[in-house]
């Protein structure tokens, strides 16, 4: 898939938290946004910080066809992504995208489970927009620190049945995403899942544990996108390899992790 670097133009910032926006932006000169996969990201360039020198890698959040725009959910956690959430409408955002290889769409009719914790939710929505519209009916299920760190759960309504957790039990069950009653009483063919490691893997010991078809989309630290910086590798059955190329999204049974 051909990658672009462009320049677009922020049409909103949203803040949806103290600590995350969400940035819709839309292509400068108006030409349509290309083709961009689920689970795969863009490299976005920090303008106006004297302490950030690289972009910053974030996932595809959706891609809205109608208004021509593409959706970025950033964690505010350091100055260049404090910097982007400064942007405003607009702006102009310069992005290297899409990147990456993305999630991989059932053919027939599965029962499919998507698992997001704290940002790790962001590529799930546009995954669950792109099944939705294939004529799927995803299942989510979203998990946080609280009620007020659950993000975008309207937006997932719109394609797909929410179940939350909640580790303060403030919204929906208490606990960890992987000790929700919605595991002990529905059964799925398929999962896919992105948030903070330990969460990744103990929802991939769950869909092995019970014969489950897994994708997992790695969070690793990534400077350069195209598998150039090496800061990403992940040790894997097919040996040491690049996230950001041959990921981020990977099928459990490629990954070494102890499940």
């Amino acid at each position: 898939m051909k990658k672009l670097i462009s320049d677009l133009r922020v049409t909103e910032n949203v803040a949806l938290h103290d600590r995350y926006v969400l940035l819709k932006a839309a292509p400068a000169d108006g030409t349509p946004l290309p083709e961009m996969l689920p689970g795969q990201f863009a490299e976005l360039r920090v303008d106006g910080s004297p302490t950030t020198f690289l972009r910053r890698p974030i996932s595809i959040n959706y891609v809205d066809r109608a208004a021509n725009e593409v959706w970025f959910l950033i964690q505010l956690v350091g100055d260049g992504t404090r910097q982007l959430a400064t942007l405003r409408q607009g702006d102009t955002l310069n992005v290297v995208y899409p990147l990456g290889n993305g999630f991989s769409l059932p053919s027939g009719d599965e029962r499919l489970l998507l698992v997001g914790g704290g940002v790790g939710t962001a590529p799930l929505l546009y995954l669950g927009s792109v099944l939705h519209e294939k004529g799927d009916a995803p299942h989510f299920l979203l998990g946080a620190r609280s009620a007020g760190d659950v993000l975008q759960a309207e937006a997932f309504r719109r394609f797909g049945t929410v179940d939350i957790t909640t580790e303060d039990g403030s919204a929906g069950e208490r606990g960890y995403v992987t000790q929700h009653s919605l595991l002990q009483k529905e059964r799925f063919d398929r999962i896919y899942t992105c948030g903070p490691k330990p969460m990744m893997v103990a929802v991939a010991r769950y869909a092995r544990a019970n014969g489950i078809a897994c994708e997992v989309s790695l969070e690793n630290t990534m400077a350069c996108g195209v598998g150039a910086c090496l800061c990403c590798v992940e040790n894997t059955r097919d040996g040491h390899v690049c996230v950001c190329k041959e990921g981020p999204v990977f099928n459990i049974e490629k990954l070494l992790w102890q499940i």
